[in-house]
């Protein structure tokens, strides 16, 4: 685990510190849709917010993720007390908020708790629907959207990185989304189970509301070209069939629609039902008893149950579907178990790399001081007692004095990265730099490098690097 030290004691030799990684966050669990409004971030504010961060010394690198259901502001610095209250200060200028007012509502998380809400999240183990995938795509977008921004450093570039693969791992390796475990879904996978393929079949939907059209965007991606849109209110069809490349019907024309549609989705929210089985009876025997899916997604229902009676109809309303997604939730609540257990090994692969990063300065002094005590010497025999040497040979000494230092520097270097995870960590590396003097040489090497620059950095200059 990522220990965080009281305060890094050998700070008191004034040449390393922490690197704190903190989240302030908002979701579905905490506040209701009014509060979390309040924290959604605009494409103007999110730039804003990035450059704030990014001007402010305190904070060293910053992520935000926004979506429906969650404002996540993620960050790294020197000081977890000092981020908490740039961040604050930043909601408060850029979202014109009184952050006293939306603090209960808010989850701090710093070190491996926020490492771990992280990876939780982004594999879809902390969204409203488990295991869904969508949320993978957002982080992958606040990523981007951060490194642009020039708030992204080497800690986040890691931390990011590793938590998508945990979630493709977690997509790959276990079932967790295999099965539907939403209300629009469930109803598209039983439309599949009823019809097979679905890309050669009509789709008429009755209302323009969100669950219809959360249930016609599924039934898009699994391939119906053909969509019509039938509702009271003609603009708002219009609106969402234009969405989805479909037509829209004025609702007196709905039972010419009925005949041509191979599925129903019906939300209304009329107080009464819309479709009775007279009516449908009369459309089924147009349709010379071709199968109709009919899906009521509303409450109180559009559909009168009695058109079940009727042959080659498909009747399901949200309580049919619901108890569909109950039981695919238990089956998804199996699998979060396996998706955990790949999470735990990532955030691991992580905690290492981040652990050993505090040392990499450390390692860079060391080898710094190494390279100006063999240049110096060299220079001194090259000058005198080796002076009659030809270039060749000169070359030679100076290669074969490199490869002594090298090899003299592996075991210790090996074991400084093995100090940086254990829990004495700050007592060896303080006495390493008590030892070999290295306090000056590390003057400004704060900053962690990515793990594929790791043995590049053991061998040369580190740069600091500040967002």
């Amino acid at each position: 685990m990522i220990k965080q030290h009281a305060a890094w004691r050998i700070q008191d030799f004034g040449v390393l510190q922490v690197t704190e990684i903190v989240i302030i966050g908002i979701n579905h669990k905490t506040a209701h849709v009014e509060t979390r409004e309040k924290l959604a971030f605009s494409e103007s504010q999110l730039e804003r917010s990035l450059a704030f961060c990014r001007e402010n010394s305190g904070i060293s690198e910053c992520a935000i993720l926004t979506t429906c259901n969650r404002t996540e502001i993620y960050a790294t610095g020197a000081d977890q007390q000092t981020i908490t209250q740039l961040i604050m200060q930043m909601l408060s200028e850029v979202k014109g908020i009184d952050t006293d007012e939306v603090r209960p509502n808010l989850y701090i998380h710093a070190q491996e708790k926020a490492v771990e809400h992280l990876f939780t999240v982004t594999s879809g183990l902390d969204s409203m629907v488990l295991g869904e995938t969508q949320i993978l795509g957002q982080v992958k977008d606040a990523y981007a959207k951060a490194t642009e921004a020039g708030t992204v450093g080497s800690t986040f570039h890691a931390l990011f990185r590793q938590s998508v693969t945990a979630a493709k791992r977690v997509q790959t390796e276990t079932a967790i989304n295999q099965n539907a475990a939403s209300v629009s879904y469930a109803a598209v996978e039983l439309a599949k189970k009823i019809f097979g393929r679905l890309d050669n079949r009509t789709a008429l939907i009755l209302g323009a509301g969100k669950m219809s059209e959360l249930t016609l965007r599924h039934l898009y991606d699994q391939g119906v070209k053909k969509v019509i849109v039938v509702n009271r209110t003609k603009e708002r069809a219009d609106k969402l069939a234009a969405c989805f490349g479909g037509v829209s019907e004025y609702y007196e024309k709905r039972r010419d629609c009925l005949i041509q549609a191979d599925i129903v989705i019906s939300s209304t929210g009329a107080p009464h039902f819309v479709l009775d089985k007279e009516e449908m009876a009369s459309v089924m025997r147009a349709r010379r008893g071709k199968p109709i899916f009919l899906i009521d997604i509303a409450v109180p229902r559009d559909i009168d149950p009695k058109i079940n009676d009727l042959e080659n109809i498909y009747l399901y309303d949200i309580d049919d579907l619901q108890a569909v997604v109950a039981s695919n939730l238990k089956d998804r609540e199996h699998e979060a178990v396996k998706a955990r257990l790949i999470i735990k090994e990532e955030i691991s692969e992580f905690q290492i790399w981040f652990k050993t990063q505090e040392v990499t300065p450390l390692i860079a002094a060391l080898r710094r001081k190494a390279e100006t005590i063999r240049k110096a010497e060299l220079e001194v025999s090259l000058g005198k007692r080796l002076a009659n040497l030809s270039d060749k040979e000169k070359k030679h000494v100076e290669n074969l004095t490199k490869a002594i230092v090298n090899r003299i520097l592996r075991e210790p270097v090996l074991r400084i990265k093995e100090f940086a995870l254990d829990e004495n960590s700050d007592l060896y590396v303080a006495s390493l730099c008590q030892l070999f003097d290295l306090e000056e040489g590390l003057n400004g090497e704060l900053q962690p490098r990515l793990p594929q620059e790791q043995e590049e950095a053991a061998g040369s200059k580190a740069e600091g690097a500040h967002h």
